[in-house]
C-alpha cells in the first residue's frame, strides 16, 4: 500500500492527496505537523519537506514527481496526456507553475512585508494572465480534468489565506476554481486545517 506523508497545510501535499482521491485506490495518509516534523522525514527526504510517498522500497518526494508516478501506476482516470507532445507541453506548464506561481509561496508565508507584497503581486499578475483561457474551456487542457488542474488547485484555494486579491478580469479563473473545488476528490482531500483557509 502507498503511504503519503502529507503536511496538513502544505499546498504540495494537497496536490498528492487530490490525485490519490481522484484515483480512488487504497492508500494511507500520515499527517505531518509542519512545525513539529517527525525525525524520519529528514531521513526519507534530504530537503526535510512534505510530501513524501513511500511504497515498498521506493521513496519519492516533490509533488509533481509523486503525482506522475501515481498516474503511471494507476492509469484510470489518466491525468497526464497520453500523447507525447501534449505530455511534454503539460510538463512545461507544470514547470512554469512552479517558477512563476508556487516559487512565491515562501515569501508570502515567511518573507518580509516587502517581499510578501511583491510575491502577492507576481501571483496576482500571473493568474490574471491565464484567466482568459477559461472563457473558452472548462479546464487547463480543454474539457478534461488533468494534472495541471491538480497542480494549481491548492494555490487557488489559498488566495484569501495568502491575501491575494484578483481583479475583475480574472472572473473566468474564479469560475474555473469553483469547478475544481466542487470535485468530490478535491473535497475529500481537504484537511481540517485547509477547510478553514477559505471563508
Amino acid at each position: 500500500m502507498m503511504t503519503l506523508y502529507s503536511g496538513t497545510t502544505c499546498p504540495f501535499s494537497q496536490r498528492c492527496r487530490i490525485v490519490l482521491f481522484e484515483k480512488g485506490m487504497d492508500f494511507q495518509i500520515i499527517d505531518v505537523d509542519l512545525f513539529n516534523k517527525p525525525e524520519d522525514l529528514a531521513v526519507m527526504n534530504p530537503y526535510n519537506r512534505t510530501p513524501v510517498l513511500v511504497e515498498r522500497d521506493l521513496i519519492l518526494y516533490e509533488s509533481n514527481i509523486i503525482n506522475e508516478y501515481i498516474d503511471d501506476r494507476f492509469p484510470h482516470p489518466q491525468l497526464m496526456p497520453a500523447d507525447p507532445v501534449m505530455r511534454a507541453r503539460a510538463r512545461l506548464f507544470l514547470f512554469r507553475f512552479e517558477n512563476e506561481l508556487f516559487s512565491n509561496i515562501d515569501a508570502i508565508d515567511s518573507g518580509t512585508q516587502k517581499q510578501a507584497d511583491k510575491a502577492r503581486l507576481a501571483v496576482r499578475d500571473n493568474l490574471t494572465q491565464i484567466a482568459p483561457v477559461f472563457v473558452k474551456q472548462k479546464y487547463m487542457l480543454g474539457e478534461e480534468f488533468s494534472m495541471l488542474d491538480v497542480a494549481i488547485a491548492p494555490l487557488l484555494w489559498r488566495l484569501d489565506f495568502y491575501g491575494i486579491q484578483l481583479p475583475k478580469q480574472a472572473a473566468p479563473l474564479m469560475k474555473y476554481a469553483e469547478r475544481l473545488f466542487s470535485r468530490p476528490a478535491f473535497i475529500e482531500a481537504l484537511t481540517a486545517s485547509e477547510k478553514v483557509m477559505r471563508k
